[in-house]
C-alpha cells in the first residue's frame, strides 16, 4: 500500500468516524529510571481519552506487586481507566482470588484474563497450577464471582501455537465470553488482511463479540523475532527489508515504524474497524504520533 492511499484510506475513516477508539498497554516498571520513562508516557497518552489503559502480569505473578502499584496509582492520579492483567500461573485460585478482591477494594473495575505463559518458558508445555485455574475460560468465571468486572481475553488471528485447530481457537474464545467475558483483544499483527481473515471467521462461527486489534508499532525487528517466534504471529518479509541497514540508524526506524503503523491502522478502518489497542512499550512518542495520524486527538484538540 502506498502513503498516498494510506492518506485517502486515513482521510474515508474520518469522514466516517468522529474519532478512532484506542487503548493502550503499558507494563510495570522494574527501576526508578523505567517508572519515570512510564509515568511520562502515560501523561502524555492520558489527554487521548482512552477506553482503557492495561498494564501486563508478569510469569508466575513475577510483577504482582508492581502491576498492583501502577493499576492503583492509576486509579488514584489519573483520569483512566485501568485494566489490570492476571494469568493463572503460579498461583493458586484463593491467592488470584485475593487479587481480584484487592483490585475491587482499589476501584479497578476491568480485568485482562489470560491464561500465561508456560512456566517453564516459551515452547514447553502448559502445567496449570494443582490449586489454581486451569485456563483462561476457568479464570474468566472466577473474576466473575469474584466482583462484576468488566473481563478482556486474549485471541489470537494466526491462532494460538498451541491449539491444533481454528476451530479449537475459536470454541474456546466462544466459551470465555460464555463465562463472562466482554471482548477480544488480538494478538499483534503486520498484516491487515491476518486480522479481517480472523473476523471473518469468527463472524461465520456465530461471533458477534467487540475484537479490539492489537498494534504493535516495529522499530527494532530484530528484537522483535523472538516475540514473534514465542506467539505464532508471522513477521512478513516485507517488513524486514524495511529495516534492512537501519540498525543505527533510530531516527529513521521510527519513521518507517510511524508510516507502516498507520497503514495497517488506515486498512482496518477502511473495513470498518473503530477501535485499536496499543502494545506501546512504556514509550508514548511513536504511538501518539500514529494516533494523530489516523485522526485521534485529545478532545480540546479535537473541537
Amino acid at each position: 500500500m502506498s502513503i498516498a492511499h494510506a492518506h485517502n484510506l486515513i482521510a474515508e475513516a474520518a469522514e466516517r468516524l468522529a474519532q478512532p477508539r484506542v487503548s493502550f498497554e503499558f507494563f510495570p516498571p522494574k527501576s526508578e529510571a523505567l517508572e519515570a520513562q512510564l509515568w511520562e508516557s502515560i501523561r502524555k497518552l492520558e489527554p487521548l481519552s482512552p477506553s482503557f489503559v492495561s498494564v501486563t502480569y508478569g510469569a508466575g505473578g513475577s510483577t504482582r506487586d508492581r502491576t498492583h502499584r501502577t493499576v492503583s496509582r492509576i486509579v488514584d492520579e489519573t483520569s483512566l481507566k485501568p485494566a489490570a492483567h492476571l494469568t493463572c500461573v503460579g498461583a493458586s485460585r484463593e491467592e488470584i482470588d485475593g487479587v481480584l478482591r484487592d483490585y475491587w477494594a482499589a476501584g479497578v473495575r476491568h480485568i485482562v484474563a489470560l491464561r500465561g505463559d508456560p512456566p517453564g518458558g516459551l515452547g514447553t508445555p502448559y502445567e496449570p497450577h494443582p490449586e489454581g485455574y486451569a485456563s483462561a475460560v476457568d479464570l474468566v468465571a472466577g473474576a466473575k464471582r469474584a466482583g462484576d468486572f468488566e473481563i478482556s481475553v486474549a485471541v489470537h488471528p494466526e491462532k494460538h501455537p498451541a491449539s491444533a485447530t481454528w476451530a479449537h481457537d475459536i470454541e474456546n474464545f466462544k466459551a470465555k465470553l460464555a463465562n463472562g467475558a466482554t471482548r477480544g483483544v488480538s494478538q499483534f499483527f503486520f498484516d491487515a488482511d491476518v486480522f479481517l481473515r480472523f473476523r471473518d471467521r469468527l463472524a461465520a462461527a456465530g461471533v458477534d463479540a467487540p475484537i479490539v486489534p492489537g498494534i504493535m508499532p516495529v522499530t527494532n525487528v530484530k528484537g522483535l523475532k523472538k516475540m514473534v517466534d514465542g506467539c505464532g504471529a508471522t513477521l512478513p518479509g516485507w517488513l524486514v527489508r524495511l529495516f534492512d541497514g537501519l540498525d543505527d540508524d533510530p531516527d529513521t526506524r521510527r519513521l518507517v515504524a510511524a508510516a507502516t503503523t498507520a497503514q495497517l491502522c488506515a486498512h482496518l478502518a477502511s473495513e470498518g474497524v473503530e477501535d485499536f489497542h496499543f502494545y506501546t512499550l512504556n514509550r508514548a512518542d511513536l504511538t501518539l504520533a500514529i494516533c494523530r495520524i489516523i485522526g485521534v486527538r485529545a478532545k480540546e484538540q479535537a473541537a
